[in-house]
């Protein structure tokens, strides 16, 4: 039975938020800004009044929402909360953006313009996903509010994703992992990029996620405990020493310990940083950097630094305007402890990215040319440089501006800031194309390096040239940044253009020797004949030397022998079909071994899925590919080729059997692997594949590949091989 609505309770909800908003927001309205407001809230009320969200709360409280967080969590301004307030109306609603335009003016409905644009972003395949993609950045370096505008509904689509069918949400989720949580990362909003990798995590790896979220609840108290003994001596020492500051005690996010555990290969209990301690200081802009080192030298009075681990963004900030000083110390328990020290301003900063700039960029505290707004002319240059395809450029961007930076200089000391992993031949296209184009190597330090050469923190390089070095295919393969690749392909493509067309002028004199006409009959015979696709290719290869002018005899175009058939390529729109025709019924749903025998799908050696785990299919040309939901290749597949996924689900069967492996270690004694293969292949009437087992003073670590039947199965040996005498822990691991 349907539960009833009470009207007059929706519309007290929808008065408070609405109240919250305005509550949030006086600090920063001007005269006739709640007016503007007030306007903006009724609009978007009347024109979404007939709307209800999947949910079945009432369409306005979304708005509302993205408007608030616009304001609470990223500090943005009444433009935006207006813009936040009608961001759905073109889209949904009969409104169009000239009443947008007529009602609120010229600024908002640019935004609201941007936001429309996006709204489609990954709807179909690929390439217009993309497309839409290339739009949203052209938005970005019109008016960066949409783009952050963007993420405040992004993030509150992620924390309301439960009323969506299970297919949305891994849709949803994998598309935020892939492009907005990294977006929101490179403006500067690290809550924000924090909370859309957890929720990533909460839908995509749900167990996993609960189970970490509950390590983490367990261990607060005595967190909190460790946090108030630690703080305490440096507490009273900076009051000692006339410092105006706070000190906050921040847990790591649930994704970032789960990212640390697999790339040390470590478990929970081993990840020391849980938490920063971060120490805010209130100081006049001019003091700052001195004030943050004067802190510093006061921690390291009381715990060990650990010197390797000291990150200085206060003398050098990030390309996203970050600034902290971070160090590593010893705790007198033994533990190490991530201590940030920074001035509120770059608290501020850091909390609200983007935004803050702005506060305070009319006070003159952050430089007009921020690293930031470079950041956005970079954007603005590769969009207008690249004329790549759009999966290409896609691509390209994630490489290029979601990377971590190197920073090295010029030889008369000029810094030049670069993605890490950029090499020399990057360097000399960031200084000049020419100088790219003609580079022969580089002097780093003073010491001679080949164009692959990575650069690494503070080299200094000066880049030799010659009139007589010209660009390569192997090049490509040099270089990361997309300027020296666009560059490169650029050269490549008119290199190629003038041999093709010398190549044609060979062609032509050829024909004239052996006294054939040049038709285009001949010219396909040609082209079948050496198995080329288009005649621009056969030019160039001609001119090359690929293809050996004197094959080309009379013979080839004796009339009376068949024309041989050109190779065509094949239409991936065929496969596609062919998936529908097979599919039938419920053209979304692959069911994976009940009637699947005209399917050919095949399991994914990537994340090795079995009957119980949350699974997809992805079409291949060679069938469908299935993958766990948590695959690590699952977020690119899904963000990028949403319409070549496959909804699947197991059926209940048992007679099949799939390989699984299991990681295991403990302390070595005689006889153990002896148990632990007794286990496996007596109680449990499971199949061994292989076994390898590695022991190291006294200690062992093992990895066993079994064939299982389903999840519960692989749970119940796991829990078994637990309980042998020696180890210490069983766990699955994806291939």
């Amino acid at each position: 039975m349907a539960t009833l609505i009470d009207p007059e309770v929706e519309r007290q909800e929808i008065l408070r938020h609405y109240r919250k908003l305005l509550r949030t927001a006086k600090p920063y309205l001007k005269g006739g800004d709640a007016k503007l407001i007030k306007k903006a809230f009724n609009t978007s009320l009347e024109a979404h009044k007939d709307m209800r969200r999947k949910s079945g709360e009432p369409y306005i409280l979304h708005p509302l929402a993205v408007a608030q967080i616009v304001v609470e969590e990223i500090g943005l301004g009444t433009t935006s909360i207006v813009a936040a307030l009608l961001h759905d109306v073109v889209e949904d609603t009969p409104w169009e953006i000239s009443d947008v335009e007529r009602e609120f003016g010229t600024k908002v409905a640019r935004i609201v313009d941007g936001l429309t644009k996006i709204s489609g972003v990954f709807d179909y395949g690929t390439s217009e996903q993309a497309e839409n993609f290339r739009k949203m950045l052209l938005t970005l370096s019109e008016d960066v509010r949409v783009i952050l505008i963007k993420i405040a509904d992004r993030l509150h689509n992620m924390r309301t994703l439960d009323s969506m069918p299970r297919h949305k949400q891994l849709k949803i989720a994998s598309e935020t992992i892939y492009l907005y949580a990294p977006l929101a990362h490179r403006l500067g909003l690290y809550a924000i990029k924090s909370e859309l990798e957890d929720l990533h995590l909460k839908y995509t790896d749900t167990d996993t996620f609960r189970d970490l979220t509950q390590k983490v609840r367990q261990s607060r108290g005595a967190r909190n405990r460790f946090i108030k003994e630690f703080v305490a001596p440096l507490d009273d020492e900076l009051k000692a020493q006339g410092f105006d500051f706070e000190i906050k005690g921040r847990p790591k996010s649930i994704y970032s310990i789960l990212r640390k555990m697999r790339k040390q290969n470590i478990p929970f209990e081993e990840v020391y940083d849980l938490f920063a301690i971060r120490i805010i200081l209130d100081v006049p802009p001019e003091q700052e950097k001195a004030a943050c080192w004067r802190v510093y030298s006061i921690v390291t009075d009381f715990y060990q630094p650990n010197p390797d681990r000291l990150r200085d963004w206060v003398s050098t900030p990030k390309a996203n305007g970050y600034e902290s000083l971070h160090t590593t110390v010893m705790s007198q328990t033994g533990q190490w402890v991530e201590v940030q020290i920074r001035s509120r301003r770059m608290d501020d900063i850091a909390e609200k990215g983007y935004a803050a700039h702005w506060k305070y960029k009319d006070t003159g505290a952050v430089q007009p040319e921020s690293s930031l707004e470079a950041w956005i002319n970079k954007v603005r240059e590769m969009l207008e440089t690249n004329n790549s395809s759009a999966l290409e450029f896609m691509d390209e961007f994630r490489q290029n501006l979601f990377v971590k930076e190197v920073y090295v200089f010029t030889p008369k000391g000029k810094l030049v800031i670069l993605p890490d992993g950029a090499t020399a031949l990057d360097f000399a296209f960031e200084i000049h194309t020419h100088i790219g184009l003609q580079c022969l190597g580089a002097k780093v330090n003073q010491k001679l390096e080949p164009l692959s050469y990575r650069l690494r923190n503070g080299d200094q390089v000066e880049i030799l040239t010659s009139q007589k070095q010209r660009p390569t295919e192997e090049w490509l393969s040099y270089v990361t940044t997309s300027k020296a690749r666009t560059r490169i392909k650029d050269y490549l493509r008119d290199d190629k253009r003038a041999k093709a067309e010398d190549g044609k002028f060979l062609l032509e004199k050829r024909l004239e020797l052996i006294g054939v006409e040049q038709t285009q009959d001949n010219l396909n015979r040609l082209l079948a004949h050496f198995n080329v696709h288009n005649a621009h290719e056969f030019y160039y290869r001609l001119a090359i030397g690929q293809v050996d002018g004197r094959e080309i005899k009379e013979s080839l175009f004796d009339p009376t022998v068949p024309l041989p058939r050109t190779p065509s390529m094949l239409e991936p729109k065929t496969f596609d079909q062919e998936v529908q025709k097979l599919r039938g019924v419920r053209p979304d749903m692959l069911v994976i071994g009940q009637t699947t025998d005209h399917i050919r799908y095949t399991i994914a050696t990537c994340c090795n899925p079995i009957p119980g785990d949350d699974v997809f299919g992805f079409e291949t040309d060679q069938g469908i590919v299935i993958h766990r939901t948590s695959c690590p290749k699952a977020t690119t597949l899904m963000s990028s080729f949403g319409n070549r996924i496959v909804r699947a689900k197991w059926t209940e069967q048992l007679e099949l059997a799939f390989l699984a492996g299991i990681r295991i270690k403990g302390s070595d004694r005689v006889g153990l692997v002896n148990d632990v293969t007794k286990i496996i292949s007596n109680s449990l009437k499971v199949n061994m594949r292989s076994i390898t087992i590695d022991s190291d003073d006294g200690m062992f670590e093992g990895q066993i590949m079994v064939f299982v039947n389903d999840t519960a199965h692989l749970e119940k040996l796991i829990q078994r091989l637990s309980r042998v005498r020696g180890v210490l822990s069983v766990e699955r691991f994806g291939s």
